[in-house]
């Protein structure tokens, strides 16, 4: 069965094509992206096993976008399709599903609509998540389409979990609470790390940090999130590349009132020039951090609070597991920050948390990273949204054969 997963952003669509026997014997046949949609400098950057290029022309819109996406499949040296019938699903990254869906579904009418419902919980995502649905309805008429849900994986917090201590009407009139995001690669990451420890999810006490540009904690009890540290939106939680996390909900009118800020100004500076950016003053990336910290105060600073904050969160998810079995760390910096890593874990050693420091030089790839004596086992595992969307697509799409 032929797979397109296909990730929209506001000005990028992300895409890959698994070729799928089953769950587990699977290949990616081609991926790329199209960046740039609606402005000047649009490409389309394209892998597969035959070829790469890059070709550079007007993306007006996310129709054309994956129009050049199927051509590039499907003609030409980077041809591994003979046409778009060949094409058996496609699966589709969602951001929000809101409290309706708690799994990944066949799209159907209703389902958009439900879908489109839910823009204003994701005003920047799930717009441009309908429109590649849309595109691909018309482009790839008659195949299953499927819709994977970021938010889904946290349906199963406990109401004390995710409700907020504010007026109970506000969560009745516009169902204002604790969502969470990243589901799809706390989900992965939990199953992979089950299997590298060789005994079953629904045993297991894990914590999930998924540490990137966003960043964010999960709690896993026997496999479900019971707690994650994103909330209404992916502002709230820890230090991130550009959002501020957790911070005194007064202080946005404290700014409001000392700099004659709007509403949108202030969310706009929480969003896009906090977290990591708005400590350091240097970057949002903490590779340049890192670099910096040697020699410059703010840098230090940084990498301090990301550790510090980090560990409280650790902390409190301990107590609410009643103990670990697993810590898992993933993303662009949990996968490549072995100085991160080790950081957040000094001074956790009462939690039965112990790194060894030759093994935690790992990037990149699945690995142990602590000690053989350590009570909870430290994993680094890359994250693979991108299979999990596929294989659920593919079995929604087999059940229906």
């Amino acid at each position: 069965m032929n797979i397109l997963v296909v990730n929209c952003g506001s000005s990028t669509v992300k895409y890959q094509l698994f070729r799928m026997e089953d769950e587990d014997r699977y290949e990616v046949v081609a991926r790329g992206i199209v960046e740039r949609i609606g402005i000047s400098g649009s490409r389309l950057e394209h892998r597969s096993a035959l070829d790469t290029f890059v070709e550079e022309r007007p993306v007006p819109n996310h129709r054309v976008a994956l129009e050049l996406v199927i051509a590039a499949l499907t003609s030409g040296k980077t041809q591994v399709l003979s046409g778009v019938g060949e094409i058996d699903a496609v699966g589709h990254r969602v951001v929000h599903g809101g409290e309706k869906f708690t799994g990944s579904v066949l799209i159907t009418d209703e389902v958009l609509e439900a879908i489109r419902a839910c823009a204003d919980l994701a005003p920047l995502h799930n717009p441009p998540n309908i429109l590649g649905i849309e595109a691909c309805q018309e482009l790839i008429p008659g195949v299953p389409q499927v819709a994977v849900f970021d938010t889904a994986f946290h349906g199963t917090l406990p109401e004390y979990a995710y409700i907020y201590a504010i007026p109970y009407e506000y969560y009745e009139k516009y169902r204002i609470r604790r969502y969470g995001f990243h589901g799809t690669s706390h989900r992965y990451v939990a199953e992979r790390a089950a299997k590298m420890m060789g005994r079953p999810l629904e045993e297991l006490r894990l914590i999930t940090c998924h540490m990137g540009s966003g960043v964010s904690f999960t709690a896993i009890l026997h496999g479900k999130s019971i707690d994650t540290s994103m909330g209404f939106t992916p502002l709230e939680g820890l230090v991130m590349g550009t959002r501020c996390g957790d911070i005194d909900p007064a202080i946005v009118f404290f700014l409001m009132e000392k700099e004659g800020l709007s509403a949108k100004e202030v969310e706009e500076i929480l969003n896009k020039k906090s977290g990591v950016l708005g400590i350091s003053g240097i970057s949002s990336d903490t590779r340049d951090i890192e670099d910096a910290a040697p020699h410059n105060h703010r840098a230090r600073l940084t990498l301090d609070i990301i550790a510090y904050r980090a560990k409280k969160y650790i902390g409190a998810y301990y107590a609410i597991l009643g103990g670990l079995d697993g810590l898992v760390f993933t993303a662009g910096i949990g996968e490549n920050s072995p100085y991160i890593r080790k950081s957040i874990c000094s001074g956790l050693e009462h939690l039965g948390i112990l790194i060894d420091d030759e093994r935690n030089t790992v990037r990149r790839k699945e690995a142990l990273i602590s000690r053989d004596d350590s009570r909870v086992q430290v994993m680094v595992i890359p994250t693979n949204e991108e299979l999990v969307i596929a294989r659920d697509t593919w079995r929604i799409a087999r059940g229906m054969g």
